[in-house]
């Protein structure tokens, strides 16, 4: 009879697998790293990083977009962005930058941090900075400082109108307008306690307010609109109509603002959290750029640029805290717990 807890791994699930397996002595290894010979040395709890599962992630999603746009005869850029809030860790930015991406922003102290990276020599300035969330006057003003210092390809997503009055106001009259985006306000699905995402414009305020406030400035240009739900990329009903709905107001858009040529779809590749995980990220590729061609096909409309903002799809998989269990429990006749020498509370959130 097989009593042991691996035998009960290996029924269960595929077992080794990329990430996994076991060795000859019976031991633990995670990207063939003999894990025991890691707590021993350094002891636990420990958060470790491998740091090359971020750049093959990278590839993966570029590699599987490259086939997604040839397969829908995509006449359009595709551009890799990684969301800084993820992991701000040094060697986490600093292994990704080597793969050639661009940035997302959510704060002003992610523009410090790309100002220290510049500083270093590890990126340039022609790369594009997508600044998301909400936005204070502090990120504001590290925007248009950065946009002022020669970062041209600094993209602010309005969330709210007063952001964009707020940017009006401090930008000077640039020798080069400044990109700028409109996030929409998308529908949550309806099991949701709320009915509308807390970020974003709603659909029917957009064109308007580009033709009241953006057209006639000089200081501006609409280069991109920006779409995400909570929920991520899944193969639903309510995620295909979202994608419909925004992909539609872009084709508005484009009829009015011939500057725009790029469509975000945010992140939502989801990272992989257990052994059962499954994901068919092929597939959802090659459907999102099928659906989108088809309707701009539809409207008249050129098939946008594409940008994408995977973060924890980009570094989920490469971080892992190790435990030591220290004690059993036996609570009841039933449960045996485990007790290790830290709490899920205090360490998983920093896990990346």
């Amino acid at each position: 009879m097989k009593t042991n807890y691996i035998d009960l791994i290996q029924q269960a699930f595929e077992f080794p697998n990329e990430e996994f397996n076991v060795n000859e002595d019976g031991e633990l290894e995670w990207f063939n790293i003999p894990l025991m010979d890691v707590i021993k040395q350094y002891g636990t709890p420990l958060r470790i990083c491998y740091l090359p599962k971020i750049a093959e992630n990278i590839r993966k999603v570029r590699r599987m977009f490259n086939v997604a746009f040839a397969k829908a005869d995509y006449d359009a850029d595709y551009n890799y962005c990684y969301c800084t809030k993820s992991s701000h860790f040094s060697f986490v930015l600093e292994e990704a930058l080597k793969n050639d991406i661009n940035l997302e922003t959510s704060s002003a102290f992610d523009i410090n941090l790309i100002q220290e990276l510049y500083e270093q020599n590890l990126l340039d300035k022609d790369k594009f900075i997508v600044c998301n969330g909400y936005k204070r006057q502090q990120y504001i003003e590290n925007i248009v400082g950065m946009y002022n210092d020669g970062f041209h390809n600094i993209v602010p997503i309005m969330d709210n109108k007063h952001e964009y009055y707020s940017l009006d106001e401090m930008l000077e009259s640039p020798d080069v307008p400044m990109k700028i985006g409109i996030r929409i306000a998308a529908e949550e699905e309806p099991k949701f306690d709320f009915y509308t995402s807390r970020l974003g414009m709603r659909y029917s305020d957009i064109v308007s307010f580009y033709e009241d406030q953006v057209k006639p400035n000089p200081k501006f240009t609409f280069k991109m609109l920006h779409f995400f739900i909570n929920t991520g990329i899944r193969d639903t009903a309510y995620y295909w109509n979202e994608l419909s709905k925004c992909v539609n107001v872009y084709c508005d858009l484009k009829r009015v603002c011939p500057e725009l040529d790029s469509l975000n779809i945010g992140g939502g590749f989801p990272c992989k959290t257990s052994l059962a995980a499954t994901y068919d990220y092929e597939y959802m590729a090659e459907e999102v750029l099928a659906q989108i061609k088809a309707i701009c096909t539809n409207r008249g409309v050129e098939e946008p640029n594409i940008f994408t903002e995977f973060g924890s799809f980009t570094v989920g998989e490469s971080g892992a805290t190790l435990y030591s269990i220290l004690d059993q429990k036996q609570q009841n006749d039933r449960e045996l717990w485990n007790m290790i020498d830290s709490s899920f509370m205090t360490t998983l959130p920093d896990t990346w």
